[in-house]
C-alpha cells in the first residue's frame, strides 16, 4: 500500500479482499536479440472443508525419534518417512493460457481436496483402533470380575488395582486430554509410532492429536464424512463396517441350504411329455423342464446340428425325451383344433329352439321386401340399387310369443357362396318365386343349394297382387327341377302373398310354424356356445364386427372364444335392433365385439376355456390356411401348359376393399370368372374396411386401380393416389362393378383383328425387274389379287415374305384387279427373294372391338 492509499490520522482502513494472487515480471529473451518483459501472476490454493472438519495439517517434515533406554543406546529408531513429493513444475517465463491457468488451478483443487481426505481417513483409523481397544478393555475387565466373583475376596490393596486402572483412550474426555501437561502430551505421542496403511503411508504428525470420543453409535461407518475410496471399499468388512449386498446374502442362504439338505440329491421327476409332429427345440425343452443347450448337445452328439429354434419332427423329439428319462405322448396337429362333431349334448338336456328361416330366390322377386312386411320394419330403402349385398339376420316375435329367425340372403349370382352358407346354417328355406316373372336362373340355383343341404321348402308365390301374376304356372314349372307342392300331390307347401299388400303372411307363418314343430328343433343352452359366422365387417369405430348366429350353448359377454383363424373375448352383443344384450341363446342372431380380426364368413365360432387355448387353435388354424395357399400341386403335362398359358396371359392387377366379407369374397369370385386366356384379373390385395395409405401405395407400384365397394378412401390415402395417378372407383352395384372391369380389361387388350384371305395364286416363273428388283409371273388359283392388298408368300409352308403387294401387271398393262384362271406379275414392297413354285396368298385384316 503506497502512503496515498494509507487512511488519513481517525479514520479506519478501507474494507478489502486479502490478494490471492502474487505477481511478478520476467524477462523473456528470443533469437536476433529480441526480449520481451512477461507479467507472471502465482495464484494461492483454496483448500475447501466443511464445517466442523479439523484444520488440514501442515506438510510433515521428515525427521528421526530416538528412544533413550538404560541399555547401550542401539541404532536411532527412525519414523515412517513420507514418499518424496514430485518436483514442482519448472515456472515458464511464458504467458499462461486461460486453459493452463483453469488447468493449474484444478491440480491444485485436486491437491487439496486429497490432503483433506487422507487427514479425515487417519482420523476415522484412530477413532476406530481406540473403539476396538475400548471394546476389549470392557470386556477384559467383564472377565477379570467374572473370575473375582467366584474366587475369595482379595486383601484391600488388590481390590484398589483395578479402581486405579487407566481409564480407555477412547472414553477419555476431550477436557481431561486439554488438562494434560504439555510436557507429558509430547513424548507419550512422538513415541506412539502408528502402523502403516495397507496402501497408501501414516505420515507421523509433528503435534500431538487430540482424540475425540466417537459420535453417534458404535460400528457408525461414517459415510457422511466423505466420498468411497478405493482403499476404504478394500478394506475387510470387519474394520470398514459396510453391509453385505444382497446377492451375497442370497448366495450365503444358498449354500447353507445345499449344506443342510439331508437325503443326498432329489430324484430326477420324471414328466409326461406332449410332442406334436412338429416342435422347435427350445418348446421340447420347455415341456421336459430341461435346458435347452442340453437338448443342443445332445443332438449335436447323435450328428444333427440344430439351434434352438429349428423344428425338429417328432421321431427325433421322442429320441430326446427317452434319452432324458421323460415318457412321450404323441398327438397331431388336427388335436389341436376343436373337434365339434363328436361333442354331442344328452337328449335330457335339449330344450325346444327358434327355428332358422332363410329367404332365397333370383333378384327383384320381393324376398327383402317380404322380410320388411314380416318384420314390419322398411329395410329394401336402404339397400343400395334396392339389392340385398349382404346376408341380413333378423328375429321376428310373432303374436302367440314364439320367435323365428329370418336369413335375407342376395339373390345375384355373384352371391352363390353365400346362398350356399346360408342353407347351410338354415332349418326351414323359403323360396321367393315372382308370379309375374316365373322362374329365373337364380331361382333353379337356389333349389339345387336346397336339395343339397337336404333342407325342407316352402315356396313362397309373391307379387300376387301384380297383373298377370299365375301361381298355377309356378306350380307347374316347379315340376321340371322336381320340387312338387301340395296342390300338385306332393310335399312342399307353397303360399300366395303380396309383399306390398301384405296378404298371406300370416299363412306363411302358420306354415313356418308348422314345419318346425315336425322337425322338433331342440338345443342345449347349458353349455359353452357354438355357432356360425353369418356376416363379419371391419366398423371403422368398432373394429372388426362379426354377425354370428348361435347355434347351441349360450354366448355371454366376457366369454373367450375362436372364430375361424381369429380369436377374441366378447366386449359386446349387439342383436337384429341395435340394442346391447347380455347374452344370446341358440337361434339368436347377434353382432359380436372383441375379434383379433376379421373371420371369414361361415367360419364356426367356439367358446374356450382360457386365451391361450383360444390363441392356440387360431395359430394352427391359420397355419393350415397358409399351407393350402402355398403348397403346389405335383407337375403333370397339363399343368405346365396351364401355367405356360397364364404367364402369357396379361394380367389385369386390382385393388378390392369392401364393407363386408361376404361382398369381398363375392367380388373376387365374379372378377375371376370374367378372366380369359388373354386377360387374367390378379388381385394384388382384398380386404373389409375403408381404403388406407396402404392400399395406394401398393396399387401405385402396378398401376392398379382401386376398387371401393361400399367404402371410401380416407383424406391421406386421396392425397396420394392423386399424386401417384393410382384410380379410385366406387360402386354400390355389383352389376355396375362387374360390367366396368369388364370393359377396362377389354380396353387394355385392344381391339380384335380378323384375317380373310381374298386370293391365292401360284408363282411361275421370276422375271428382272429394273437394276435390283425381281418381278414374279403368277397364275392366280382362288379369289382374284388385288394392288396395295397385304401378301404372303410361302414356300414349302413357311412364310418367306409377309408385306404388300407394290405393283399388279397383265401383260404390259396396269390393273388394279386380276381374277382366278388368270395370269399377272406382281413386285413386292422391299423384297426379292422370289423363286418358282412359291404360293401367294391376299388377305384382308377387319378391326372389331373386343368384347369378354
Amino acid at each position: 500500500m503506497s502512503d496515498n492509499d494509507k487512511p488519513k490520522l481517525g479514520m479506519r482502513a478501507p474494507l478489502g479482499v486479502r490478494r490471492t494472487v502474487e505477481t511478478g515480471k520476467v524477462k523473456q529473451s528470443f533469437s536476433h536479440g529480441r526480449s520481451n518483459t512477461v507479467v507472471v501472476e502465482v495464484k494461492k490454493a483454496r483448500v475447501f472443508r466443511k464445517p466442523g472438519d479439523p484444520a488440514p495439517l501442515p506438510e510433515p517434515e521428515v525427521e528421526a525419534v530416538v528412544v533413550e533406554q538404560a541399555a547401550p543406546a542401539p541404532a536411532p529408531v527412525a519414523a515412517p518417512v513420507a514418499p518424496p513429493r514430485p518436483p514442482a513444475p519448472p515456472v515458464s517465463t511464458r504467458p499462461m493460457s486461460p486453459l493452463e491457468r483453469r488447468e493449474q488451478q484444478d491440480r491444485l483443487l485436486r491437491e487439496a481436496d486429497e490432503s483433506r481426505m487422507n487427514a479425515l481417513e487417519d482420523a476415522r483409523r484412530r477413532e476406530e483402533r481406540a473403539r476396538i481397544e475400548a471394546t476389549e478393555d470392557e470386556k477384559r475387565r467383564a472377565e477379570e470380575k467374572l473370575r473375582a466373583a467366584d474366587e475369595p475376596a482379595p486383601a484391600p490393596v488388590e481390590a484398589a488395582a483395578p479402581a486405579a486402572a487407566p481409564a480407555p483412550v477412547g472414553e477419555a474426555p476431550v477436557e481431561a486430554v486439554a488438562a494434560a501437561p504439555q510436557e507429558e502430551a509430547a513424548p507419550s505421542t512422538a513415541s506412539v509410532i502408528p502402523p502403516p496403511r495397507r496402501f497408501t503411508p501414516v505420515i507421523a504428525p509433528k503435534r500431538p492429536e487430540i482424540v475425540r470420543p466417537a459420535r453417534g453409535k458404535i460400528g457408525d461407518d461414517r459415510r457422511q464424512a466423505g466420498k468411497l475410496t478405493v482403499t476404504r471399499a478394500l478394506e475387510d468388512e470387519s474394520s470398514s463396517g459396510r453391509a453385505r449386498s444382497l446377492a451375497a446374502l442370497k448366495r450365503a442362504r444358498e449354500k447353507e441350504k445345499r449344506a443342510h439338505q439331508a437325503g443326498g440329491p432329489q430324484a430326477k421327476q420324471v414328466r409326461d411329455v406332449v410332442v406334436p409332429e412338429a416342435i422347435t427345440v427350445a418348446e421340447l425343452a420347455n415341456r421336459m423342464a430341461e435346458r435347452t443347450a442340453d437338448l443342443v448337445k445332445a443332438l449335436f452328439k447323435m450328428g444333427t446340428p440344430v439351434t434352438s429354434n429349428q423344428v425338429i419332427d417328432q421321431d427325433t423329439a421322442e429320441l430326446m425325451v427317452s434319452e432324458f428319462g421323460h415318457n412321450i405322448r404323441r398327438v397331431s396337429d388336427s388335436d389341436v383344433d376343436i373337434q365339434a362333431e363328436t361333442d354331442v349334448d344328452d337328449d335330457e338336456n335339449q330344450q325346444p329352439r327358434a327355428p332358422v328361416v332363410t329367404i332365397m330366390g333370383h333378384v327383384d322377386h320381393g324376398k327383402t321386401s317380404l322380410l320388411d312386411a314380416l318384420r314390419g320394419t322398411d329395410v329394401a330403402s336402404g339397400e343400395a340399387g334396392g339389392i340385398t349385398q349382404h346376408i341380413g339376420a333378423y328375429m321376428v316375435t310373432q303374436k302367440d310369443g314364439s320367435k323365428i329367425t329370418f336369413l335375407d340372403t342376395p339373390g345375384h349370382e355373384a352371391f352363390s357362396d353365400m346362398r350356399a352358407r346360408g342353407a347351410d346354417v338354415t332349418d326351414i328355406v323359403v323360396l321367393v318365386v315372382a308370379g309375374d316373372d316365373g322362374l329365373r336362373p337364380q331361382t333353379i340355383e337356389s333349389i339345387a343349394h336346397i336339395k343339397a343341404a337336404n333342407k325342407p321348402m316352402i315356396v313362397a308365390i309373391n307379387k300376387m297382387d301384380k297383373p298377370g301374376s299365375n301361381a298355377q304356372k309356378i306350380r307347374e314349372a316347379l315340376l321340371q327341377y322336381d320340387v312338387q307342392v301340395e296342390d300338385m300331390g306332393g310335399e312342399t307347401q307353397d303360399v300366395e302373398v303380396s309383399a306390398t299388400a301384405k296378404t298371406g303372411l300370416d299363412t306363411l307363418i302358420e306354415k313356418i310354424q308348422l314345419q318346425a314343430e315336425l322337425l322338433e328343433l331342440t338345443a342345449n343352452p347349458d353349455r359353452d356356445a357354438e355357432g356360425v359366422v353369418i356376416e363379419a365387417t371391419l366398423d371403422k369405430g368398432r373394429g372388426p364386427v362379426a354377425t354370428v348366429l348361435v347355434r347351441r350353448g349360450t354366448l355371454k359377454t366376457g366369454d373367450i372364444f375362436v372364430v375361424g383363424a381369429e380369436s377374441g373375448k366378447v366386449r359386446a352383443l349387439v342383436d337384429d335392433k341395435g340394442k346391447q344384450v347380455k347374452s344370446a341363446g341358440p337361434s339368436v342372431p347377434v353382432e359380436i365385439l372383441g375379434l383379433s380380426g376379421v373371420p371369414l364368413s361361415a367360419d364356426p365360432l367356439s367358446v374356450v376355456e382360457n386365451e391361450a387355448r383360444a390363441r392356440e387353435v387360431a395359430a394352427y388354424r391359420a397355419s393350415v390356411i397358409q399351407q393350402k395357399r402355398t403348397t403346389t400341386a405335383p407337375a403333370s403335362l397339363e399343368s405346365m401348359f396351364s401355367a405356360l398359358r397364364d404367364k402369357q396371359a396379361q394380367q389385369f392387377p386390382l385393388v378390392v376393399k369392401a364393407d363386408a366379407q361376404g361382398s369381398v369374397e363375392a367380388i373376387v369370385g365374379s372378377l375371376n370368372k370374367i378372366s380369359t386366356d388373354l386377360i387374367q384379373v390378379r388381385i394384388l390385395n382384398s380386404g373389409v374396411g375403408g381404403i388406407t395409405e396402404s392400399d395406394v401405395s401398393l396399387a401405385s407400384a402396378s398401376k392398379a386401380p382401386i376398387i371401393g365397394f361400399n367404402v371410401r378412401a380416407n383424406a391421406k390415402a386421396r392425397e396420394i393416389a392423386t399424386r401417384d395417378g393410382v384410380a379410385l372407383k366406387y360402386y354400390d352395384v355389383i352389376y355396375d362393378l362387374l360390367d366396368d372391369i369388364r370393359a377396362a380389361m377389354a380396353g387394355q387388350l385392344g381391339p380384335e383383328y380378323f384375317e380373310t384371305v381374298v386370293g391365292r395364286a401360284e408363282v411361275r416363273e421370276v422375271f428382272s425387274a429394273g437394276k435390283h428388283g425381281k418381278a414374279a409371273g403368277l397364275l392366280v388359283t382362288e379369289g382374284f389379287i388385288k394392288k396395295d392388298l397385304r401378301a404372303r408368300l410361302t414356300r414349302d409352308d413357311v412364310i418367306v415374305y409377309n408385306g404388300k403387294i407394290a405393283s399388279l401387271r397383265r401383260f404390259k398393262d396396269d390393273v388394279p384387279e386380276v381374277r382366278a384362271g388368270l395370269e399377272c406379275g406382281v413386285t413386292f414392297e422391299g423384297s426379292t427373294d422370289i423363286k418358282a413354285g412359291d404360293y401367294l396368298e391376299t388377305f384382308e385384316v377387319e378391326e372389331r372391338e373386343r368384347v369378354l
